[in-house]
């Protein structure tokens, strides 16, 4: 991103992930779909190369669609269908006269195709990590789910489970069931179970058969072994949220047949809306007509894609500008280091430079062994031209005539191109770019960048990355390791584990560990940077003690780089570095250690990092989002730690916590897998570069406080004997960020009043309750019967037995600026003679499809002038059996 004469600020973003202890109970959006005439075009479904070879696999995932197209068509109202489909097939399955891709990947898909690695079932889901109405990142479905036709007696038929699942990821709406809140206690003191509709029937089983509800419930207790089983037949039509398995729903729950008091996400998450208020709010139907009572959409069309070989082209600034804030040697460091480290075997790699005009420096060569990858880093730039001119244009149309040189066609190539000119014709070969079938990743260096260099990735999908002009910042290193082939073969991408940059002080040091997890090991790297003098004095320690020095690392005098490969796989454990610069003068000295897979079978830790939209403008946040797992499973409490590097000043380092605080409720998909003692014992570490992003309308003075505390999205009520507990994670000053001044809560018999005109609602005293900070838990208790005796307070048209009260919160700064009202808790006051609290059980009800979000943190960011204030985001904690749902 650039900066615009005083406009916006340019951000880049990195992610420090650092797990410290481990607990035993331990994200473009939609890319490439598009709404024409009511049919979706573009949705793309990839295959990970890990999935064995199937010859039923494409054709039932065809079948899956074509029915989910009808289905959706009519519970939609005859508003949309899905009309092209893309079915992205991996490199490892035998070529069939498939149709290269282009700029399609795995990274990219909408639907992504892959085992969950661990024995947890075969549940679909789909990562949401937005709010209410927002698309999610994708749908993941696993290979037995697909092949298994046994699954559907539960799941009920794949097209059906697919038109659930994408509503969670198009439109942003949640689920209507609830696996740990089965059953609730309604306005009217009557036991209900969590559904929607309410139509929907079945019967109480107890542990020997059937049997009547009260023998379920004891006092509110609900009774170990009791169930709710729906009904096979059922005349209910709603909802595809809640059970789509049933044969009689076809619809969404809509104003109608919409359950607001029940306990489930869609209420949580939406403000008691329905799902069908939510869609038909969406986009999607705001700019379409249904169609027609006499037109039925198509079928889908299905085109299969298959990657070819992986073709890359290193596209090279040299123009005078790079000779500035050591850019050019920047540069070389970290080419050299991807070309040596990164970049995947048999891979072709070609290498292009320019500045007014293109060159080719080198052709397409394959990488098969380290003296290939030597050749190529020999052909990087080593000097500068003497002219400021450039023309990137030209520097593009040289590398497509490089990557066209193996098939003809630049098609499912990719171009990393790395520039710090400015450029006013960029524009004049966009339509060349977006046509080519290349994906183009930017890397933007200093303040004076093109500006419409992120243009060209965000028209072929590509990532984009800000380097500063500081001579310890890493962020160059960081950018280049973060480019991947795009397969989603975990196993053979190396994975960064540290990166820091100090500027060292004569005779002093820079020394630190790093962690080495066993889920890697293997070809792991450590590189070494300085920027003047000669190299400094390394000391580098294993777990058991054994030692290398400089000498051991192979050392680069030209590039000023020392790197130093493990032999076969690193052990785990500790390592400890030490660079001592024994120069007379201050040294900017950088560690980047890469690894890859330690084994075939255990999916490594790995951490994703990535902005929401490319700018804001203030005072709007920024959000950023940090996706930590282990294969498809989230870790929790790891340690995660933003770095933000502005164009000018300090960077920025923020910590996030996956505790609850935050604008976005999040689940996680699966309870995290077991850990290994040694990962019990020392963690592990992860670098991941979260590319960059600009703020813009920054006041260039002081100005007035416009920030407000978060909105508290995770209130709680629970009665116990005539007094109600609250709970909720407390919001910030500002956002998530320090401390808010009070809090205001209300509380009303009727969920309408209190929905709709909060500020009338019954005030709670909270003259005693002090906000606590940012991400802390807060608890607060009172008794309302204080505020509810009297017929005063019973509303409108209620009866005077209801005893349920519905309660919500928001906060308030120092300059009296609001967040948002909280969502809205309910508790029953009715308690019978010799009661006990109502106790959340799992696994109640049988049937129904999980859709979970993935762990990932979550920031709100504010620029204010010189200095920029992160939030951090919540999680929903796991379950310790099965999947906890809020």
């Amino acid at each position: 991103m650039t900066h615009r004469d005083n406009e916006g600020l340019v951000y880049s973003l990195k992610f420090l992930i650092l797990l410290v202890a481990l607990s035993p109970e331990l994200l473009s959006l939609g890319a490439g779909v598009q709404l024409q005439d009511n049919g979706y075009d573009g949705l793309l479904v990839a295959i990970n190369p890990q999935v064995s070879e199937d010859q039923n696999l494409i054709p039932n995932i065809k079948k899956m669609i074509t029915e989910a197209s009808f289905y959706l068509f009519n519970a939609t109202k005859r508003r949309v269908f899905f009309r092209n489909i893309k079915i992205l097939i991996p490199a490892t399955w035998k070529a069939n006269n498939y149709s290269k891709a282009k700029q399609e990947s795995y990274e990219k898909a909408n639907v992504i195709v892959t085992d969950w690695y661990g024995a947890h079932g075969d549940d679909p889901y789909t990562l949401q990590y937005r709010r209410c109405g927002k698309e999610g990142k994708y749908i993941h479905f696993t290979p037995d789910f697909l092949l298994n036709d046994d699954l559907t007696a539960g799941y009920g038929s794949r097209g059906k489970v697919f038109v659930h699942e994408w509503a969670h990821l198009r439109w942003g709406v949640f689920d209507e069931y609830n696996n740990e809140k089965p059953f609730y206690i309604n306005g009217q003191n009557q036991i209900k179970v969590t559904r929607c509709s309410s139509d929907i029937t079945g019967i109480f089983v107890c542990e020997k058969g059937p049997c009547p509800q009260e023998n379920c419930i004891i006092s509110k207790l609900f009774k170990e072994g009791c169930m709710f089983i729906y009904n096979s037949t059922q005349n209910a039509t709603a909802s595809i949220m809640f059970m789509q398995s049933l044969s009689s729903v076809v619809e969404f729950c809509n104003a109608s047949t919409h359950n607001p008091e029940a306990p489930n996400l869609q209420n949580q998450m939406c403000s008691l809306r329905s799902a069908w208020d939510v869609i038909t709010d969406s986009a999607d139907f705001r700019h379409s007509s249904p169609m027609s009572e006499t037109k039925l959409p198509p079928p889908p069309t299905f085109s299969l894609l298959q990657a070819g070989d992986k073709v890359v082209c290193l596209v090279l600034d040299v123009s005078s500008k790079m000779a500035e804030a050591d850019r050019l040697l920047r540069l070389q460091q970290a080419a050299e280091f991807y070309l040596m480290q990164i970049v995947e075997i048999h891979t072709f790699v070609g290498i292009a430079s320019f500045n007014s005009k293109g060159e080719i420096r080198a052709q397409l060569h394959q990488i098969n062994n380290d003296d290939d990858r030597k050749l190529l880093v020999s052909y990087l730039p080593a000097t500068v031209s003497a002219e400021a001119e450039t023309s990137i244009c030209s520097g593009l149309k040289k590398g497509f005539e490089v990557v066209e040189k193996l098939n003809g066609k630049a098609h499912g190539s990719v171009m990393v191109l790395v520039t710090s000119g400015d450029d006013e014709h960029v524009a004049n070969c966009l339509l060349t770019v977006q046509s080519s079938g290349s994906t183009i990743h930017t890397i933007a260096l200093g303040s004076s960048a093109v500006e419409n260099l992120e243009e060209l990735s965000h028209l072929t999908g590509g990532l984009k990355f800000f380097v500063p002009d500081k001579s310890n910042s890493s962020s160059m290193i960081d950018a280049f390791s973060r480019i991947s082939s795009g397969t989603g073969d975990i196993f053979q991408q190396h994975i960064q584990l540290e990166s820091t940059g100090e500027n060292v002080q004569p005779h002093y040091q820079l020394k630190n560990t790093v962690t080495m997890d066993n889920s890697v090991g293997n070809d792991t790297a450590f590189l070494v940077t300085w920027q003047t003098s000669g190299p400094p004095e390394i000391v580098l320690a294993d777990p058991s003690g054994r030692k290398y020095y400089t000498d051991d690392f192979v050392t680069n005098l030209t590039l000023q780089t020392a790197r130093l490969r493990i032999p076969g796989t690193a052990k785990p454990g500790l390592w400890m570095y030490t660079l001592n610069n024994t120069h007379d003068s201050l040294q900017a000295l950088k560690v980047t250690v890469t690894s890859r897979a330690s084994r075939s079978a255990v999916p490594p830790a790995t951490v994703e990092a990535f902005v929401e939209r490319d700018s804001t403008r203030f005072p709007h946040p920024m959000m950023i989002y940090a996706n930590v797992r282990k294969g498809f499973y989230p870790i929790l409490n790891a340690t995660v730690t933003a770095t933000i590097e502005p164009e000018t000043g300090d960077p920025v380092m923020l910590k996030l916590f996956d505790d609850g605080a935050g604008n976005i409720q999040m689940n996680a998909p699966r309870t995290s897998v077991g850990r290994s003692e040694e990962e019990q014992k020392w963690g592990f570490s992860r670098i991941s570069s979260g590319g960059s992003f600009s703020v813009l309308g920054v006041p260039a003075g002081p100005h007035a406080d416009v920030f407000p505390p978060c909105k508290i999205i995770d209130l709680e009520a629970v009665k116990v004997e005539d007094q109600v507990t609250l709970s909720w994670t407390a919001p910030g000053e500002d956002f998530d960020e320090g401390q808010a001044n009070s809090y205001e809560i209300r509380m009303s018999k009727s969920l309408q009043n209190i929905q709709d005109d909060f500020n009338n609602a019954i005030l709670v005293n909270t003259s005693k309750l002090t906000p606590q900070q940012a991400g802390t838990k807060e608890i607060f208790t009172f008794s309302p019967k204080l505020f509810t005796k009297g017929p005063k307070y019973q509303p409108e048209g209620e009866a005077q037995e209801n005893h349920r009260i519905y309660v919500a919160i928001r906060a308030i700064d120092r300059n009296s600026l609001k967040s948002a009202v909280s969502n809205i808790a309910q508790a029953s006051l009715f308690i019978p003679p010799n009661s006990a609290p109502v106790l959340a059980r799992d696994r109640l009800i049988l049937k129904g499809i999980l859709t979970a979000m993935g762990l990932i943190g979550i920031i709100c960011l504010t620029i204010v002038v010189t200095h920029c204030i992160l939030n951090k985001k919540k999680t929903a904690d796991n379950k310790e059996n099965g999947m906890k749902l809020l």
